[in-house]
């Protein structure tokens, strides 16, 4: 049973349909100007873009395709400060959310150690919301960029981008925004308004794997510097062949997460979500849901704790049965205490009991009682009951 949508979802079948053709009928380079099979490709991709312009919207030009967000992110970030460095810029310091994704986080060491930056971290309270008092302090006119993800990846608390941007435009700052985990819990419809670069993966919203894009508002591109270079494709930001196939799976995927359909599968979803939530807190354990409210939360989260127990042992138990996630990340081999965990003000044995399970379109009422469960029987067996 599969409680890790968060981590990746399934590509959708209708995603795949319109995928299939290109990978071996019309697999011409997009990039091939001289003839009609490459014309295709081309006029497939540009497809792609206005699809994913519209979830957001956005223009096509403002859409550069990248790998996924991990690329997009430092796209957007180490290129907009690489650049500003080059051009000895007087805006030289950063802000980072606190609950980042790592990606992001560890883009802000880089420029901190390599590039002179200073990069200061925006705190959140207990639900994982930012909080503005605290943005508003640290901003000034020496701020380049304020980096804030739509939805945590951990806890699933939704930020109020909207305000978030009022705060950061006003202050003339440019606002990037980790959006990876957005598509499936929110209408992205005007976020092209609030931020000046956002970040999505395919993988995350039923597409495929290894896709991914960053807006990038037109009036900007300019300001960045590419990753890497080679034939000036994508306004010169992202060279490199694109992958006709996965940009088709990322427009379609764009289409599905923006569908009609979807809006009622995500109510559907948010009510089995509370269900298996209220089943978890029943058990005859001691638990303790962390992160937002129902409403400021993505629909499929439950990041929840087990008092006395160890996340890691109760996910082994539950092997190969069940897949969920801890809040918990390896680095060099040393487990710690999710960042994200941290930052609400959880203590390290609090941390180290939280597990996210994360449920998608796909999962039924018959495996959300399958799930309870086992983890109780898992439970009982790490008390040895």
């Amino acid at each position: 049973m599969y409680f890790d949508y968060q981590a990746t979802t399934p590509v959708a079948d209708e995603v795949l349909l319109r995928m299939q053709p290109y990978f071996a009928e019309f697999f011409a380079n997009p990039h091939s100007v001289d003839h009609a099979l490459g014309w295709k490709s081309a006029a497939v991709v540009e497809s792609a873009t206005q699809q994913v312009a519209r979830l957001m919207g956005a223009d096509s030009d403002e859409i550069i395709f990248t790998s996924g967000a991990t690329e997009s992110n430092n796209l957007a970030i180490l290129g907009l400060a690489k650049r500003a460095a080059l051009k000895k810029s007087s805006r030289n310091r950063i802000l980072l959310s606190a609950i980042e994704h790592k990606c992001v986080l560890s883009v802000g060491r880089v420029l901190e150690e390599q590039y002179g930056f200073k990069v200061d971290s925006i705190p959140v309270d207990q639900n994982g919301h930012i909080l503005s008092v605290e943005l508003e302090r640290l901003l000034g006119d020496d701020v380049l960029l304020v980096s804030i993800m739509a939805v945590n990846n951990e806890i699933g608390s939704i930020q109020d981008i909207s305000g978030l941007s009022e705060i950061i435009r006003a202050n003339d700052t440019i606002f990037h925004c980790d959006a990876a985990q957005a598509p499936v819990a929110m209408i992205m419809e005007n976020f092209a308004t609030y931020v000046d670069m956002l970040s999505l993966s395919g993988h995350k919203m039923y597409g495929p794997k290894g896709i991914g894009v960053l807006f990038i508002c037109r009036g900007l591109q300019d300001q960045v510097e590419p990753l890497f270079y080679g034939g000036g494709q994508q306004n010169g930001l992202r060279s490199g062949t694109l992958p006709t196939p996965l940009c088709v799976g990322m427009g379609a995927a764009a289409e599905y997460i923006g569908s009609l359909e979807t809006l009622r599968k995500r109510d559907e979803l948010c009510a089995l979500r509370d269900k298996f939530l209220n089943m978890l807190l029943a058990l005859p354990w001691p638990t303790e849901l962390y992160g937002a409210e129902h409403d400021r939360r993505h629909p499929g989260n439950i990041s929840i704790g087990f008092s006395g127990f160890h996340a890691q042992d109760i996910l082994g138990v539950l092997q190969p049965h069940l897949a969920a996630s801890t809040g918990s990340a390896c680095t060099s081999g040393i487990s710690e205490p999710s960042h994200v965990l941290r930052a609400i003000g959880l203590a390290t044995e609090q941390a180290e009991s939280v597990i996210r399970f994360s449920l998608g379109f796909e999962t039924s009422d018959q495996e959300v009682d399958g799930a309870v469960k086992l983890i109780d029987m898992a439970l009982r067996r790490l008390a040895n009951l």
